[in-house]
C-alpha cells in the first residue's frame, strides 16, 4: 500500500500541506472558498512546531487499525486501497477513535463531520495535494516497503 511519509529533517513548518488538505477534502474549486470566512478547519495532517523541529503528522493507515477496531458505529472502513475512510453518516462524534490512535492522527472536526483524519485526498487518482504541494518535498507518498 503507498502511504504519506514526512522527512521531518526537511520540514520547513509552513503548514501548506495542512491548507491543500483542507482545500483538496472541501469540495471546493476556489482555494479562499474552502476557508469559511477566514477560519480554517482541521485538516487532516497537521504540522507540529517544537522550535526548531517541525514535522507533519497524519493517519498511518496502520495494518491493524485500532481505530477501526473500536469504532462502535462502523463510521471507519478499510477501502480496497488499504486507506481508511470515514463514513460521515454513519460517524455518531463518540470520538473512541481519537482516543485509541496511538499516534493522535484523528482530530475533532468541529464542521459537518464529527472527526478529521488523512483519508489519502478521499482515493482520488493521483498524489495526495499535501506531497505534490510541499515546496522542499519533506512529504512524499510511497510504496511501504514492509508489506
Amino acid at each position: 500500500m503507498r502511504r504519506v511519509y514526512v522527512n521531518e529533517e526537511w520540514c520547513l513548518g509552513c503548514r501548506l500541506c495542512e491548507y491543500w488538505c483542507v482545500f483538496s477534502a472541501s469540495g471546493e474549486t476556489h482555494f479562499p472558498f474552502a476557508f469559511d470566512g477566514g477560519a480554517k478547519p482541521p485538516a487532516g495532517i497537521r504540522v507540529e512546531d517544537h522550535g526548531s523541529v517541525h514535522f507533519a503528522v497524519n493517519c498511518r493507515h496502520c495494518d491493524d487499525p485500532i481505530c477501526l477496531k473500536g469504532c462502535i458505529s462502523g463510521a471507519l472502513t478499510r477501502d480496497k486501497f488499504g486507506a481508511i475512510r470515514v463514513d460521515k453518516t454513519k460517524c455518531v462524534g463518540c470520538h473512541t477513535c481519537i482516543a485509541l490512535c496511538p499516534y493522535g492522527c484523528i482530530v475533532s472536526s468541529g464542521d459537518n463531520m464529527p472527526i478529521k483524519k488523512c483519508q489519502l485526498c478521499a482515493g482520488k487518482d493521483y498524489t495526495p495535494q499535501c506531497v505534490s504541494h510541499c515546496p522542499n518535498n519533506a512529504i512524499v507518498f510511497e510504496e511501504d516497503e514492509d508489506l
